[in-house]
């Protein structure tokens, strides 16, 4: 029922800050600007997801809720939302896996610079059940307008988001067996714990379970994003030369792929770049 992921939140305190820095990272254009319900909101929109940059406006109830969100937890990621075809359906198989799901909720949604109208229909499981990872389900009616590439090494779109648990066995009922997503792998290794990758769309949803003991076993938190590109030397060239800081490229932990660590510019976000090498290398 899950066909992909439809878009990831980020809350900011500063949105024009937090523009400007991924107009860098993934040197692209915005392609969605909105301005309402307590919110400012900027949209990127690669190949196979979107994110969605989010700042509290005004002094709403809603927009009250957005600055506690923040003031708890910080800046960063808030929330992910998963692409269905079907909501309908969606809402009664999260009904069947006892995750509570909100009432389904239609929006319209205009472009503030082009006048552009998007529909959706969306839902929420209950955060609590969904281990405190704040998690939506949406079904979008047209496509989103893409991001325009300002440079030919543009990051390309998500490989995959990252979720830190300590408590694996239920985080992988919770995106196996209760939200219906393929495992890909379950790997453990003594320096870096246990990996756990889920298929969704063209992307992987990376569940990991860190060496160091310690943590809430019941709550689960998103943890980082490793965006994908075509040519990773290109592309650190590009950040080294807007001031980022980057590591050096090195082989990834799954066969095939070139990483490199973000240390700046990504609004607090543990932040990779990954490049996979071409299919029948």
């Amino acid at each position: 029922m899950i066909n992909g992921l439809d878009h990831v939140v980020v809350l900011l305190e500063d949105l024009k800050a937090g523009v400007a820095a991924y107009e860098t990272l993934l040197a692209r254009k915005p392609a969605w600007t909105h301005s309402g319900e307590s919110a400012d909101r900027v949209l990127f929109t690669l190949d196979n997801m979107t994110l969605e940059l989010m700042a509290p406006n005004g002094f709403s109830p809603q927009a009250d809720r957005i600055r506690d969100v923040i003031k708890l937890s910080g800046e960063g990621l808030a929330s992910i939302c998963f692409a269905t075809s079907d909501i309908g359906r969606m809402h009664r198989r999260l009904e069947r896996v006892a995750l509570k799901p909100d009432p389904i909720v239609e929006v319209d949604n205009s472009d503030d610079v082009s006048g552009a109208t998007l529909h959706w229909k969306r839902t929420r499981a209950s955060t609590e059940l969904t281990r405190g990872v704040r998690m939506f389900f949406l079904e979008l009616q047209g496509e989103r307008p893409r991001s325009a590439p300002t440079a030919d090494s543009a990051v390309l779109g998500l490989d995959h988001v990252v979720i830190s648990t300590e408590d694996p066995e239920r985080a992988a009922a919770l995106y196996g067996a209760r939200l219906g997503l393929d495992m890909a792998l379950d790997r453990s290794h003594q320096d870096w714990g246990q990996l756990m990758f889920f298929r969704c769309g063209d992307l992987i949803v990376e569940v990991v379970k860190r060496p160091v003991a310690g943590g809430d076993l019941a709550h689960d938190r998103l943890w980082g994003l490793s965006w994908r590109v075509a040519d990773i030397e290109a592309t650190r060239t590009r950040l080294l030369a807007a001031g980022l800081q980057v590591s050096e490229a090195r082989a990834g932990r799954k066969p095939g792929t070139r990483v490199m660590s973000l240390y700046s510019g990504t609004c607090g976000i543990h932040t990779l770049i990954l490049e996979r090498a071409p299919k029948g290398t």
